[in-house]
């Protein structure tokens, strides 16, 4: 029989052997406790790939004593499930380990859900999405959700320690020197995935040739051959890209360009031209807006040379429109005021156009009263004259409260308080 991979043979058996993820398993924390006390419930664990979400449900049932089986939510069918509930009639209780649950289809939720009610399967649902985006509700209101926090260089190596040194599953039999600057590589180039980082160390000792006296030395070029650099996570139709997306948008309304930069760099890695473009556009109106109404249209310019150029090449207007659009003076109150006018109509405060405002470009419309008294600000010396536009029932609201972040809105707000004043 084959021999396993290493990262299988080192998946944890126990809660004690859970790497990481403290806020879960950790003393007195949630997990933890339903483990102790052997009262488990229905849950969902997500987050990145590679840190640890199927293993912690292994360490769960090994923890506990109860009697488990792992599906995964593409590759097995309702038979498969039929099979798992005759397995938990036999014991009396199991826990299902689902892998990629929130690929679950209705028929399987369907056979599912009275299994879960009655308690006679413990659902442990792993998935790299945000449930509360891609699990129906039905499922999701029968679980515990806890999401797991991406894995630290320091926890990897501690991975990638445990693994040289067991005797059992790992290489603690075996003569391996292994230089601690190739130890940091396979924990820094595996981007938070414990188990890349234990291939990486399989291979790197798999593919060397021992000394005389039976060693195994693993230099740091060795690590780094046997090991691709790794991408951060980032599915473009997953959580993750969304909440990258946020912290650009937050980073340029915040002015700090070196995170937008940073930001930026995730998405073009990513080969998300489209989103990147739609969201510059955005902020361009929504948070630099009246600070600086030129921005708009050189944030277009942008776009388009992005567009024509196409990756590699359309870094380079992009990074220009996202420092430019930092360090602008931010403005939200075009879009807010109309925001304001928006809630009003919805809520009701709408109103009869004023007489003197109505279309009286027919005939008859002067004896009904429309037009009359209309004053025509053309006719006046600067071009404006005092009179009522609103509706009787909000005449007196105001809408539009300029900021002076920038030169351009100190303008339009002076001129907006004379014309409020009456001058």
């Amino acid at each position: 029989m084959k021999k396993q991979p290493l990262a299988y043979r080192m998946r944890p058996k126990k809660i004690e052997d859970i790497i990481g993820q403290q806020h879960l398993i950790g003393q007195g924390q949630l997990l933890r406790r339903m483990v102790d006390v052997g009262q488990l419930s229905s849950m969902i664990l997500y987050g990145p790939p590679g840190i640890g979400k199927t293993s912690i449900a292994s360490a769960i049932a090994g923890s506990t004593g109860t009697p488990s089986k792992m599906l995964n939510a593409v590759v097995h069918n309702k038979k498969d499930m039929e099979i798992a509930v005759e397995e938990a009639k036999m014991y009396g209780q199991l826990i299902l380990i689902l892998d990629e649950v929130h690929r679950l289809d209705k028929g399987k939720q369907d056979f599912l859900l009275p299994y879960l009610e009655n308690g006679l399967l413990i659902l442990i649902g792993a998935t790299t999405t945000n449930p509360f985006h891609s699990i129906n509700p039905a499922i999701r209101s029968r679980c515990q959700i806890f999401e797991l926090e991406p894995l630290s260089v320091t926890d990897i190596k501690h991975a990638l320690q445990r693994a040289l040194h067991d005797k059992k599953n790992g290489y603690g039999v075996d003569n391996i020197n292994i230089s601690e600057e190739a130890l940091t590589h396979l924990a820094q180039a595996c981007g938070g995935d414990v188990r890349s980082a234990l291939s990486g160390l399989e291979l790197a000792i798999l593919s060397t040739f021992p000394d005389p006296s039976g060693e195994k030395t693993i230099s740091l070029s060795a690590a780094e051959a046997s090991i691709q650099k790794k991408s951060f996570h980032h599915d473009k139709d997953g959580d993750a890209h969304y909440d990258v997306l946020s912290a650009f948008q937050k980073s340029i309304r915040g002015s700090d360009v070196n995170a937008a930069l940073h930001y930026l760099a995730r998405l073009i890695e990513a080969g998300d031209l489209v989103s990147i473009n739609r969201r510059l556009l955005v902020i361009a109106y929504e948070d630099i807006g009246l600070g600086n109404p030129q921005a708009g249209s050189r944030i277009l310019s942008a776009i388009e040379a992005a567009e024509r150029l196409g990756f590699p090449e359309a870094r380079i207007p992009l990074a220009n429109a996202v420092i430019e659009l930092c360090l602008s003076p931010k403005s939200n109150s075009a879009y807010t005021a109309l925001d304001a006018a928006l809630a009003d109509i919805r809520s009701g405060k709408v109103g009869d156009v004023p007489k003197h405002l109505k279309d009286a470009h027919y005939q008859g419309a002067k004896q009904l009263g429309r037009g009359v008294d209309y004053k025509y600000p053309h006719d006046f010396e600067h071009g404006w004259v005092k009179q009522q536009y609103l509706p009787d029932k909000l005449k007196n609201t105001a809408y539009y409260e300029p900021k002076r972040t920038g030169k351009f809105e100190r303008t339009l707000a002076e001129i907006y308080d004379r014309l409020q004043k009456n001058e």
